[in-house]
């Protein structure tokens, strides 16, 4: 009888600390199961669980920058929206959010400048113009600029800053020699410095690549660097180191490049039209429209939408990204 009463004492402690177990489970579990059958319109609008809907809004809000330019290549500044027409996914959007001339937004840049063997001819007057180039574009406390040498593999010289001096510095300390990462240098830059998950303050962001194109020692192939570009949502300035006067490989990898993410390779032959080519950028980044707008039959599927944006007035051309990456939820 003795044993036999503590075996009973026992084995009512065990169901009793179960029993309290098993409630405190279902204490735990209650909130989130109410919280996922209870319907959308029962959910107070200044709680956190309406962040899924924030979040919502801002997946499936499109941002495009472009520019315009007439049939002799120069910017126009003075167009609306109703000048212009969209395709997202080879629909018209959903709607528009807004539209505006876009010519003071802050420039996240990135100079990517070919360090290797094959460019030596112009090495120090392609240093001394991309000085020059961000003295007269990075503003202090409004832009910031990074400074990257690639031969074989990246270096970084100076991450953002908004100091010319240093990034002057940065350009100045850069050696030639070695063999060419292109692909690698635009995926790195693009993937470490550039990416936002969710910008709070929009900016442009873009990479100057000096170069001739000619890749030899990358990891990442062409499609890869063009679709991390995308992915950042970077547009891509690309100057040719190329002297011969012939069209090469290199240049077309410049050009395709700059096409894919809706901006610009230039081709200078004579010294004074590398300078001319920064120049040209400059003014373009400060030439720009942007469009925001909620795409048709938007799905957060990570897949590739194509974007086509055209003119709407005879002999005026577009230029903009070829399209983006929707988000994955």
């Amino acid at each position: 009888m003795k044993y036999t009463g503590k075996y009973f004492l026992l084995a009512g402690i065990f169901v009793a600390v179960a029993g309290l177990s098993l409630r405190a489970q279902v204490n735990y579990l209650a909130p989130s199961n109410a919280l996922v059958s209870a319907p959308a319109s029962t959910l107070d609008a200044g709680q956190p669980d309406d962040s899924v809907l924030t979040i919502k809004k801002r997946v499936d809000e499109v941002n495009v920058l472009f520019i315009a330019t007439d049939k002799h290549g120069k910017f126009v500044r003075n167009l609306d929206e109703k000048d212009f027409a969209i395709l997202d996914d080879h629909k018209p959007p959903q709607s528009i959010v807004n539209f505006r001339r876009e010519t003071d937004l802050p420039i996240e840049l990135g100079l990517l400048i070919d360090t290797s063997g094959s460019v030596r001819g112009r090495f120090d007057f392609e240093q001394d113009a991309a000085v020059s180039f961000l003295q007269n574009t990075v503003r202090p406390n409004f832009d910031k600029a990074f400074v990257v040498g690639f031969n074989g593999h990246s270096q970084m010289m100076q991450n953002f800053t908004d100091s010319a001096a240093l990034l002057s510095a940065a350009v100045h300390r850069l050696q030639d020699g070695g063999g060419t990462a292109l692909y690698d240098a635009i995926y790195r830059a693009c993937h470490d410095n550039l990416i936002k998950d969710h910008e709070e303050h929009p900016s442009r962001r873009a990479i100057v690549v000096v170069s001739d194109g000619e890749d030899n020692q990358s990891e990442f192939s062409e499609a890869q660097a063009i679709e991390m570009a995308q992915r950042a949502e970077v547009i891509i300035y690309a100057i040719s180191t190329d002297d011969s006067g012939l069209v090469l490989r290199g240049d077309k990898v410049l050009q395709r490049i700059a096409d894919a993410t809706g901006g610009r390779a230039f081709f200078p032959f004579k010294m004074k039209d590398i300078k001319n080519s920064f120049s040209a950028i400059e003014d373009e980044l400060r030439s720009q429209y942007i469009i925001s707008y909620h795409p048709a039959d938007f799905e957060a599927d990570g897949r590739y939408r194509p974007i086509e944006i055209t003119a709407l007035k005879k002999d005026l051309q577009v230029r903009s990204r070829r399209g983006y990456y929707a988000p994955r939820q």
